[in-house]
């Protein structure tokens, strides 16, 4: 299949597919006379991979990491199990940083009200010291 059709079965932009072909995930597995790059269902199956694994805000690393290890089924899944461990760890930090935010902007919130002139202005002061 041409890359026009792998996009509308991935999900994929065309633009995206490409990408994921400049960072090595995915390859074409062949080319037409014409040059066009030709996809095979294993094209399709990796990139609906790879698209699962961005939903769950892995890395280009970690994927590659996922990808490379799928290689050899028989090896221990060890690996993948402290990827995601450490996945879930980044995951859980990134919470704690955004609670963070989320208190200091409900204090913004309550720092002015909107009868203040911009001079008199709560959240503009906070910002400021």
């Amino acid at each position: 299949m041409k890359i026009g059709e792998l996009s509308k079965k991935s999900g994929c932009s065309i633009q995206t597919i490409r990408f994921y072909e400049r960072e090595k995930l995915i390859s074409p597995s062949q080319r037409t006379d014409s040059n066009y790059r030709l996809y095979d269902a294993s094209s399709l199956s990796r990139l609906r991979f790879i698209r699962q694994c961005r939903s769950l805000d892995l890395t280009l690393a970690e994927i590659t990491q996922l990808l490379e290890t799928k290689e050899s089924p028989e090896t221990s899944c060890a690996s993948i199990n402290n990827l995601i461990h450490d996945h879930m760890e980044d995951v859980s930090q990134k919470i704690a940083e955004l609670n963070e935010l989320k208190a200091t902007l409900a204090l913004m919130v309550k720092a002015c009200s909107d009868n203040n002139k911009v001079k008199e202005c709560g959240v503009l002061q906070l910002l400021a010291d």
